[in-house]
């Protein structure tokens, strides 16, 4: 007899969380101007704006608290987490920063500030708001299969395109590609992950044109379990050694530690270039602090060493992706079209799908997200027309994204799949009545679009 498996931990410690009737979110959404951003966080029932800082932390995490070194130089804690990141990674050089952001701006300083195009499979917003502040146009690679929020089974709908990158070095020449990044799992198109195979071949682009590779590996240990489940050759190795392999073909990495680090706050750069890391150090000494604590306190970067481990067990991302499959599969049951196959760390919902009479001028994506909350208290966030829109630099005309996306996402080690029963049934909710949505209207956007979901305005539409 086949038994089902539980989550691979006991709960020890809970957090109370709130309910309030539909008149009183309704009221603390205007409040918010229609920004689930600016709710408070008690008037939020299930959180599923972001996974970033969101991790229950384990008791051995919490143990390491107490023990972390607050020395301003030389701490402790920063050789144990430097030790975690040469073992699991492999770089030499690590230099921590207070998230995963700051890592992103000393990227866009050694890389972006002189101009050209930053290659990606899919830029998120945080890198791709520093770049374009440098100076530089980030530009998406990603294959045809993870451009469209469709149907489609392929198992690495992150994957960059080769034939596209490789005509795009010949037509601008390599000298005007200061850096190609590779995003681990593609947080833009569903948390979908990267294949090993193509990997290796965006790395071997890269050396042949002199090019550097850097990997954005804030969800990397979801991204080797997915390797580990669906690409051929890697079922007997273990999520170590498939993080090593991944990484031995790029220069450097960036993460932002809140997500597979299992942490609430920090980041990292790493690099396996002696010759950069003066500059890195400098770079962090300016913007964040000391080298040895990045603007990290000590129990936070013992911590993060301590997670580290724990993000890449094999049991602990069994139970974590399986989860995220769970809301997915139940919600497809219902009708709500979304991403598939499901990625890691959430469900992603087509708003153009769901509200086909709503075009991406009205953010369909965000009346979905406001109408989740007002149903039931739960906070998703939109990753389409507000969060990705661009603006033509010639003509001024807004430039509209591929996907329409609603980002459900998952925390890790938080909710139980009975929460996850209250987000399905609340959305299938909203869809039921979806033919009587209508769109928002932006009244203030904020002086960086890229960035301006975070700081925009709407008002509905009558």
């Amino acid at each position: 007899m086949k038994f089902l498996d539980a989550e691979p931990f006991r709960i020890k410690v809970v957090e109370p969380i709130k309910k309030t009737t539909r008149v009183e979110r309704e009221a603390f959404i205007h409040e918010a101007d229609f920004n689930v951003f600016k709710l408070r966080a008690e008037e939020v029932y299930i959180d599923m704006l972001t996974d970033s800082g969101t991790s229950a932390m384990s008791s051995a995490q919490w143990a390491g608290v107490m023990v972390g070194d607050e020395s301003y130089a030389g701490s402790k804690s920063f050789f144990n987490l430097r030790k975690s990141v040469q073992d699991i990674m492999g770089f030499p050089f690590v230099q921590p920063t207070h998230q995963g952001r700051a890592a992103d701006f000393i990227m866009s300083q050694l890389y972006a500030k002189n101009g050209g195009y930053i290659l990606g499979n899919l830029h998120f917003d945080s890198f791709k708001g520093h770049a374009e502040i440098a100076g530089s146009l980030p530009v998406d690679m990603i294959i045809e299969e993870g451009r469209t929020a469709n149907s489609n089974p392929h198992p690495f709908k992150g994957n960059m395109d080769i034939k596209k990158l490789e005509h795009f070095i010949a037509e601008h020449g390599a000298s005007q590609i200061p850096l190609i990044i590779i995003t681990v799992t593609s947080n833009g198109n569903g948390g979908q992950p990267v294949s090993m195979e193509n990997i290796r071949k965006v790395s071997a682009i890269a050396k042949a044109h002199g090019i550097p590779l850097m990997i954005d590996a804030a969800r990397f240990a979801e991204n080797c379990y997915f390797i580990k489940k669906r690409e051929l050759g890697y079922k007997d190795k273990t999520i170590h050694e498939i993080s090593l392999e991944l990484f031995s073909y790029a220069d450097g990495c960036v993460m932002s530690s809140k997500k597979d680090g299992l942490v609430n706050i920090g980041g990292f750069i790493c690099t396996r270039h002696e010759e950069l890391f003066p500059t890195i150090n400098q770079l962090a000494i300016i913007n964040e602090g000391f080298v040895t604590y990045g603007g990290m306190s000590g129990r936070d970067l013992e911590a993060l060493a301590i997670g580290m481990y724990e993000g890449i067990q094999e049991d602990y991302l069994e139970y974590r992706i399986d989860q995220v499959a769970y809301l997915g599969e139940q919600l497809s049951k219902r009708g709500v079209p979304i991403i598939l196959p499901t990625g890691g760390h959430g469900v992603y919902v087509d708003a153009q799908k769901f509200y086909p009479h709503i075009p991406q001028s009205e953010f369909p994506g965000q009346a979905m997200v406001i109408e989740l909350y007002k149903t039931a208290g739960v906070r998703g966030v939109e990753l389409g027309s507000c969060a990705f829109s661009k603006k033509d630099p010639k003509t001024g005309k807004v430039i509209f994204p591929d996907l329409e996306l609603v980002r459900l996402t998952v925390s890790r080690r938080v909710y139980t799949n009975r929460h996850m029963d209250v987000v399905v049934n609340a959305l299938a909710d909203v869809y039921e009545r979806r033919d009587q949505m209508k769109g928002l209207k932006l009244t203030y956007e904020g002086p960086i679009i890229s960035l301006r979901h975070f700081t925009a305005k709407f008002e509905p539409l009558s």
